[in-house]
């Protein structure tokens, strides 16, 4: 398996991880925009040429915003999504990120977890963030050289 920097070339690979892991979360727009701009941040894992996991922010200032972590199903519980994260985090503080932050809907433990373990605390609630009504949690953590990545 290899962690690499996504390009619009991979747009059908995404919106397939999309469809299997996140259920047709994003559009092929939204995909494009997230693998064509310069301030997002898009890791991929790969094993031969399929892609297996995603890991997407968005560089704002000193900030990265966390846009999507996805593991395809037959992928998980074995290190995949955090081993993404934590590039995505490494990636984001060699350019200039001191802060991340995410939304993760508040009934996903698995990955409520899995952040916490990466270092984020919940910092609030957004009430019907998500299309089903569902809120999300705001979580944040810091990036500085005091803290392990």
């Amino acid at each position: 398996m290899t962690a690499i920097q996504l390009d619009p070339g991979w747009l059908e690979a995404c919106l397939a991880l999309d469809a299997t892991a996140l259920g047709g979360f994003w559009s092929s727009a939204q995909w494009l925009k997230e693998l064509e701009d310069d301030r997002r941040i898009c890791l991929g894992l790969v094993t031969g040429e399929v892609l297996i996991g995603v890991a997407c922010g968005w560089l704002v200032l000193d900030e990265l915003h966390i846009t999507v972590l996805a593991v395809d199903p037959s992928h998980r519980r074995k290190g995949n999504g955090q081993l993404l994260l934590l590039g995505l985090l490494q990636r984001a503080r060699q350019n200039g990120a001191i802060h991340a932050t995410l939304e993760v809907a508040s009934d996903n433990k698995t990955a409520i977890d899995l952040y916490a373990r990466c270092g984020f605390r919940s910092a609030g609630c957004r009430k019907g963030y998500y299309r089903d009504g569902r809120d999300a949690l705001i979580q944040w953590r810091q990036l500085d050289e005091s803290n392990t990545i």
